[in-house]
């Protein structure tokens, strides 16, 4: 390579020299890098610009005008093969891989800007897929039911799987720069970029509709993003928030050292913190907020997951409950006929509900009951739902003109609509929480059992909602007045006598603000008929009169993290699930596709060779880390404070990395795959050329070693190389293998591979 620089003189890169070392050259960059770097200080691009005026000779006039290129060609070819290695073939198979059936699901909603909630992270991660989907011009018309159905002509394979597919391949680069930017030298950054871009896994995992290749691009981004930063002064799911965390504490220990240099004046250490305070605290905090307000915007429509939000939250989407309450009066009034809806979504969401039953005279352990009308919560629309608001003072059913208004303390009688029971509680065990008491309605047996049908109203949220019953924005505890316990959701189902509804119950140690004692009003009317056969067909017919309830974005926003943090769908065994245990020596694979008639299939199997040395490097660290940490405590030194802090802060990111993307998985109960491990994995295979690096530079001292030492990277890059063609038909799904090879690649028993025998 041959370049000429301003003054003339011709730059000559020759190849390294043999007697140069591997790892830790002197100034930590090969040859023809250094060239490099001195044809780009000296070179200048001048732009010469010539006028020519009437009757003079042309005249030249240089400008003060440089432009300067910077191009690391190693950097370019690692993100080539980067981009050949994750979009190869992307389209194939032309079937629903794995967890493309999840993720394919939430697609179709947001093309069709339907309402979801997905517990798993922030809504970025999806919304990048569905861009993918939009480039595509994809419908959403897609029926995501099966993992191996065929796609259909309208949906954009290629286009689905090209974000993921770019955000793996800008994984490789990223890799290169970020051990770049802990000190280390290009050609150990060479090293994790070629172990990154072999490991089969990684490449599975971003080949296809799936988020883990979007969120490692992400983490990696973030760490060369502020060690770029850093070094310059001298999301898409949740788990990406631990990482988010050691950023934090690696900014917090910065910072800390920045206030204690005395060499820096007070306005550049203030400067540095504000900077990293914006930087690190507001502006992802700002990024959050905006993607669930794109979020929140986007799915304006009624969906499939509305029922686990509040009444609000539902009337504010367009379809569903807001076509149901739309026009309903906003003020409860005495009178008024209302749906009772519990706040709670625990354990599924349900309406204060009554019908013609009894309670049983004894229940089965020998408890007896007052063999009332039966109260329960039912997990549907029903008319036995409705109940009717009555001031305790009249007889009257009918909203007065002008209505008024039932207000916080205020003492009502609720009225069943269609079998007018009114509403009871008294000192009577409930039948599956004996701690509670009995809920009922009311019928006089002309026993010794006095009706006991009063409740006190009171507002939970009444600082915000003034002292008024509000239809959906009132979130209300009704206190008996006899006994003063809450009229609460149990949580437990009744048996085959009380059609498998749930158990309402009056709570008389029900303390502070519990979503199962909270109700508000869903459906509203003002009734206006007096007879109670005019009534039944009132409480079938729809509501009336326009009112507006929209919830404001921070409003909605809270209430959707408080969903996502707390509301869990169940989980259930996997064939593929594993533990965090089984993943660190790959005991377990899971298989993402299977041809229907062949043997060709594509599984996540990682690069068994990096993962074994990636747990080499990891222990090797710790060992490292703690024998110098030990000595440096009894003031031996072995290497000098530079290499320290470098080590440090490799192990920082490297092992720390490791620890916070894998640790949690401990204490998680959800169901966990291989693919969980995926982000760990990424930081750990960073630790193998740091350590190499370590050992080389500052601990083989001797020539021989360091030649040993050489071999044993080739013969590792090598085994790598090896490693990765061999498992690469189970990574791309072609080319199909026989009987006999698809066994030879079971290298252990624990590994799930399918194939036929012909």
């Amino acid at each position: 390579m041959h370049a000429t620089s301003e003054r003339g003189h011709r730059l000559h890169c020759s190849r390294p020299s043999s007697r140069l070392p591997i790892y830790g050259l002197t100034d930590g960059k090969p040859c023809w890098h250094r060239n490099v770097e001195t044809f780009r200080n000296s070179a200048k691009l001048k732009l010469m610009l010539t006028t020519r005026h009437t009757g003079a000779m042309l005249t030249s006039i240089k400008l003060p005008i440089v432009i300067r290129a910077e191009i690391n060609l190693v950097l370019v070819v690692v993100t080539a093969l980067g981009l050949l290695s994750r979009l190869y073939g992307i389209n194939f198979p032309k079937a629903v891989v794995f967890d493309e059936v999840y993720y394919g699901q939430f697609v179709s909603l947001y093309t069709k800007q339907v309402f979801f909630i997905d517990e798993s992270g922030p809504p970025l991660g999806h919304m990048i897929l569905a861009f993918g989907a939009y480039l595509g011009g994809f419908d959403g018309n897609f029926i995501w039911n099966r993992i191996g159905a065929e796609y259909s002509s309208n949906v954009p394979v290629w286009s689905l799987r090209l974000i993921p597919a770019l955000a793996g391949s800008l994984c490789v680069p990223l890799c290169y720069l970020l051990v770049v930017e802990l000190g280390y030298s290009h050609l150990t950054a060479l090293g994790a970029a070629l172990l990154f871009l072999m490991e089969n896994s990684l490449i599975v995992q971003s080949r296809f509709m799936l988020l883990e290749s979007v969120l490692i691009f992400f983490l990696l981004l973030a760490v060369v993003s502020y060690l770029r930063f850093h070094n310059a002064q001298s999301g898409v799911k949740y788990m990406g928030l631990f990482t988010y965390f050691l950023l934090l504490g690696l900014a917090a220990v910065h910072t800390w050292q920045l206030i204690g240099d005395r060499a820096l004046s007070n306005g550049v250490v203030l400067m540095q913190v504000v900077t990293r305070f914006l930087a690190l605290v507001v502006l992802p905090l700002l990024l959050y907020l905006g993607f669930f307000y794109v979020h929140l915007n986007l799915l304006y429509r009624s969906g499939p997951h509305d029922q686990m939000m509040s009444s609000a939250f539902q009337a504010s989407l367009e379809g569903g409950l807001a076509r149901i309450t739309q026009g309903q009066p906003l003020e409860v009034a005495y009178g008024s006929q209302v749906t009772l809806r519990s706040v709670s979504s625990k354990p599924i969401p349900c309406w204060l509900h009554s019908h013609k039953a009894n309670y049983p005279i004894r229940y089965e352990n020998g408890r007896g009951s007052s063999h009332q009308q039966q109260v329960t919560c039912y997990p549907f629309k029903d008319v036995n739902n409705w109940w009717i608001i009555k001031d305790p003072g009249r007889q009257d059913l009918v909203v007065s003109s002008p209505p008024r208004p039932v207000r916080h303390g205020d003492v009502v009688q609720l009225l069943h609509g269609m079998t007018s029971r009114l509403l009871n509680t008294h000192d009577v065990a409930a039948p599956m929480s004996p701690h509670a008491q009995e809920v009922s309605g009311y019928i006089d047996f002309n026993v010794s059992m006095p009706a006991q049908n009063l409740w006190k109203v009171d507002i939970a949220n009444r600082e915000a909602e003034q002292d008024v019953w509000k239809t959906i924005l009132s979130e209300v505890r009704l206190i008996h007045i006899n006994t003063s316990a809450v009229l609460k959701l149990s949580g437990s189902s009744l048996p085959e006598w009380g059609y498998r509804q749930l158990e309402v119950v009056g709570d008389k140690i029900y303390k502070g603000y519990q979503p199962s004692g909270v109700w508000n009003v869903e459906e509203h009317r003002y009734g206006r008929s007096l007879e109670q056969r005019e009534r039944e067909l009132e409480l079938h017919s729809p509501t009336h009169i326009d009112i507006n309830r929209n919830l404001t974005f921070i409003a909605k926003f809270l209430e959707l993290q408080w969903k996502m943090l707390t509301v869990k769908h169940e989980d259930s065994e996997h064939k593929y699930s594993s533990s965090p245990l089984e993943w660190i020596t790959m005991n377990t694979n899971i298989a993402y596709w299977l041809h229907p008639a062949s043997n060709a299939q594509i599984h996540l199997i990682g690069n068994f060779v990096t993962w074994t040395l990636a747990n080499l490097a990891l222990a090797v660290y710790v060992l490292l880390f703690l024998s110098y940490l030990l000595r440096r405590r009894r003031k031996i030194e072995d290497i000098p404070e530079a290499t320290w802090c470098q080590l440090l802060q490799a192990g920082v990111v490297c092992a720390g990395g490791w620890a916070v993307n894998y640790l949690p998985f401990f204490m998680m109960e959800k169901t966990l795959f291989l693919y969980h491990y995926l982000p760990a994995l990424t930081f750990q295979i960073l630790l193998i050329p740091v350590v190499l690096e370590h050992l080389h530079t500052h601990m083989l001292r001797c020539a021989s070693l360091r030649r040993a030492l050489h071999g044993v990277v080739l013969a590792g890059l090598s085994s790598v190389y090896l490693s990765f063609r061999t498992f690469s038909p189970l990574t791309y799904g072609q080319p199909e293998l026989s009987a006999e090879q698809l066994a030879s690649l079971r290298w252990r028993d624990s590994w799930d591979i399918l194939f036929r025998r012909r």
